[in-house]
């Protein structure tokens, strides 16, 4: 049977990691490695999030750990969030207005659905789930989830359309 040496948190927030990891009770959860398409894509959000989100006093953060619960302990790092307004932690302990998870081809759905379900708990108010080869995602809330139509993504006053980036 394979075991898993569990990490304390302070070694979790004080490591550094070729692509950061997430930490999950314990454990240091890898990332799946983006490949071309996922890293466009981010980019393509950011430079199309931030124009929209600032007049608004909306904040964007490409892969920032966010401390999603405290006992036990879990640390995230969605590809994008948005804040409103701006924040000082290195880690944030606040839940921020929107997470973005773009997917890889690492991704499993059985994973992306556990961070849609964190997020949401943590008080997220809302989750995307991009798919860079498709334009295509999900929109989730605490309302409900949708399929993002003709690649429109919204969250509150903050709306893109993929087949514009």
């Amino acid at each position: 049977m394979a075991t898993t040496e569990l990490v304390s948190v302070e070694e979790y927030l004080h490591s550094t990691f070729e692509h950061d990891a997430e930490y999950v009770e314990g454990r240091i959860v890898p990332r799946s490695m983006p490949q071309n398409p996922h890293s466009k894509m981010q980019v393509r959000l950011v430079r199309r999030l931030c124009p929209v989100g600032d007049p608004l006093g909306y904040e964007v953060w490409p892969e920032q750990r966010i401390r999603t619960q405290r006992l036990p302990a879990r640390y995230r790092v969605p590809d994008l969030c948005v804040t409103q307004g701006e924040a000082s932690e290195d880690v944030f302990t606040e839940p921020p207005f929107l997470c973005v998870e773009t997917l890889s081809p690492g991704d499993t759905a059985v994973e992306v659905w556990a961070k849609v379900r964190e997020y949401l708990a943590f008080g997220v108010a809302c989750v995307w789930i991009v798919n860079p080869n498709t334009g295509t995602g999900e929109i989730h809330s605490p309302d409900g989830s949708e399929r993002a139509e003709n690649g429109r993504f919204r969250a509150g006053e903050i709306e893109v359309r993929l087949g514009e980036l």
